[in-house]
């Protein structure tokens, strides 16, 4: 029920769908149980209550706790029920719930999104789905609900392959941005013409367009946790060790996004990266 999980809930409620929800902080649902959504004190009793159970959390261990634990997922889960995990997660959990999942005679999608706060709230995401191909032609008219480019790539892990794909792009595009608007403000050019009139040619990208005028704004509210994202990038350089591959420019970013964090940005939006890159040409 955080800056994503609660539009993408309250869109399914939206389209007449029973829900039943939990939440690790339940004051987070108090809007959706005000609209006499059903409330349940764990995973392990959400799931018996649900077809469809969606989860969307912080990191993969909490993933692997909501699933796994003592009161997690695994604990009540009968046969034919649909685990769809949207957290931006570990390829390789995604295909250990997979199995689990089918050990118990249910089924699992990893289906990490794309698209920040504003895509949840404009139901708008790009989801990208791994898993098998039946239950994700059975699950699409509720994905989507929530999102407008919904696709599928494979077995179990491949949509948090798509998803690093995806953040791999976004470290370095980041990057590119604040320097881009950096430069311009020391030249004294107005930013918010600077985003209006290179956002629509060959430099026009999500990062610039969308925070591109938060950064104009100071406006550092999270729309993705710095932090969530360093996790991101972990999570790629880790998998991409993995198949020997070296991502010396993904590293390097690595190195910035850090410096955010070091320097007490943990909870704010990417976009701060303006802030951290200011501050480092003041020295």
């Amino acid at each position: 029920m955080g800056v994503m999980g609660f539009s993408m809930a309250n869109h399914l409620l939206d389209k007449g769908l029973c829900l039943s929800v939990y939440s690790r902080t339940k004051e987070k649902a108090n809007p959706l149980l005000d609209k006499g959504v059903n409330w349940v004190n764990s995973p392990a009793e959400l799931v018996e209550e649900v077809d469809y159970l969606f989860s969307m959390v912080g990191y993969p261990s909490d993933v692997e706790s909501i699933y796994f634990d003592a009161n997690g997922v695994f604990r009540n889960l009968g046969e034919g029920k649909i685990l769809i995990d949207m957290t931006t997660s570990s390829p390789a959990l995604a295909e250990r719930i997979s199995r689990k999942a089918t050990e118990l005679g249910s089924f699992s999608l990893d289906a990490p999104v794309s698209g920040g706060d504003i895509g949840a709230q404009n139901a708008s995401l790009a989801i990208m789905c791994g898993g098998d191909r039946k239950i994700y032609d059975q699950s699409l008219n509720l994905l989507q609900i929530m999102g407008k480019n919904v696709q599928f790539f494979g077995p179990a892990g491949s949509g948090q392959r798509v998803k690093m794909s995806n953040q791999i792009l976004i470290a370095s595009t980041m990057i590119g941005t604040v320097e881009s608007l950096l430069y311009a403000e020391r030249a004294n050019l107005d930013l918010g013409k600077v985003i209006d009139l290179i956002g629509k040619g060959a430099a026009g990208c999500w990062s610039l367009n969308q925070l591109g005028p938060r950064m104009v704004n100071e406006d550092w509210a999270p729309g993705f946790y710095v932090k969530h994202f360093i996790k991101d990038m972990g999570i790629a350089l880790e998998d991409a060790q993995r198949m020997n591959l070296k991502l010396k420019g993904l590293e390097l970013a690595m190195t910035f996004y850090e410096q955010a964090k070091n320097a007490g940005h943990s909870e704010n939006g990417t976009q701060v990266l303006m802030n951290v890159l200011r501050d480092l040409n003041e020295q």
